[in-house]
């Protein structure tokens, strides 16, 4: 009785071990199970004020000259040169006869087409009065008369090509280049000179499509030349290319007028100045604040140390700083450092 006395006594304790261990690893389990409560993990970030100034454009490009009309002397017919009345760096005007080709066999055949014609004439008023009378046909008039249109029409071709023997300069300015010499022979649509027209020249440049917003039609630009130190000339935007090329440049074009002490010859290298202040406000802000390229800007706003991505629509780009035209007001603050950290509703510590 003794032995069973002691051997429920050793079961029960069994039990009570197991059902001690089982309530101990349930315990456990459910303090793993239980989530852990998040202490308030603030991301640090550098922020700055949307800030308003005055624009002042500073935007200064290279360029070179070109004339503002550049002509070329061409043969209207072939033959030999008997006259050339020009020689390099002459000045000319527009219609001054430059050249004179040899047209004596010219004269040859419109005399004896003129003689043509005349003879012609007299046959048809000839036998137009026979048919009056009956004594010829019409057919022979029709015959006739086809052959003096034809004449006359001659004559007036050899009299447009006595007066094409006759070189004229298509516009005014300087003998650039000289091809040819007096007494050789060249065909039609030879090249027997250049005339550049310099009282007014050219300038083209390239500008990134950021500065190509900067630019206006009619604009005043400086212009200046390390050949005359401390001179300035004035010219005007005259073009401004409506679409970019492969490199996504745009050309802008200047036209200045020019004069003959401080002539501004083709070619030469130049610098253009579209430097202008405006009495336009806009808003700034660092270009390092943009989270994205200027085509899908966007910035992160703090907004109760919490911040919020934003997308705004950027302009001109100076000094480091970019032009905001939509999306920001004056006086928010954007972050500028520690965006690769943030996300739509991130809590934020702020330092400037």
């Amino acid at each position: 009785m003794k032995r069973k006395h002691i051997l429920a006594i050793v079961i029960i304790l069994i039990l009570a071990l197991i059902i001690y261990k089982l309530a101990t690893n349930k315990k456990k389990i459910n303090e793993k199970n239980t989530p852990v409560k998040q202490t308030d993990i603030r991301i640090p970030v550098k922020v700055t004020d949307v800030t308003e100034q005055q624009l002042e454009i500073s935007l200064i490009k290279t360029g070179s000259v070109t004339p503002f009309k550049e002509a070329k002397v061409l043969s209207a017919t072939s033959g030999i040169i008997r006259e050339l009345r020009f020689n390099l760096g002459d000045h000319v005007s527009e219609g001054q006869i430059l050249a004179v080709m040899d047209s004596r066999a010219l004269q040859l055949d419109l005399q004896k087409s003129e003689s043509n014609v005349k003879r012609l004439k007299n046959d048809l008023n000839t036998y137009t009065e026979l048919l009056e009378g009956k004594a010829a046909t019409q057919e022979k008039v029709n015959t006739v008369r086809q052959d003096y249109i034809d004449a006359v029409s001659q004559s007036g071709q050899y009299r447009k090509q006595l007066s094409d023997a006759s070189v004229k300069a298509p516009t005014s300015g300087i003998i650039a280049t000289k091809p040819v010499e007096q007494g050789v022979f060249v065909n039609a649509a030879a090249d027997i000179g250049t005339i550049v027209n310099l009282t007014k020249v050219k300038i083209e440049v390239t500008v990134t499509e950021n500065e190509v917003y900067q630019i206006v039609q009619g604009q005043d630009v400086k212009i200046s030349v390390d050949a005359y130190p401390g001179k300035n000339f004035t010219g005007k935007v005259t073009f401004i290319s409506p679409q970019a090329d492969e490199t996504h440049s745009y050309t802008v074009e200047i036209t200045a007028t020019n004069n003959e002490q401080t002539l501004l010859r083709s070619g030469t290298f130049v610098y253009t100045d579209f430097s202008k202040k405006t009495t336009q406000n806009i808003l700034l802000i660092p270009r390092e604040a943009l989270t994205e390229s200027t085509k899908d800007a966007s910035v992160y706003v703090v907004q109760n140390n919490v911040v919020r991505k934003r997308a705004i629509t950027t302009g001109a780009e100076m000094k480091g700083m970019i032009q905001v035209t939509k999306g920001l007001n004056k006086g928010e603050i954007v972050v500028t450092s520690g965006q690769i950290n943030l996300k739509e509703g991130t809590p934020v510590s702020v330092s400037k």
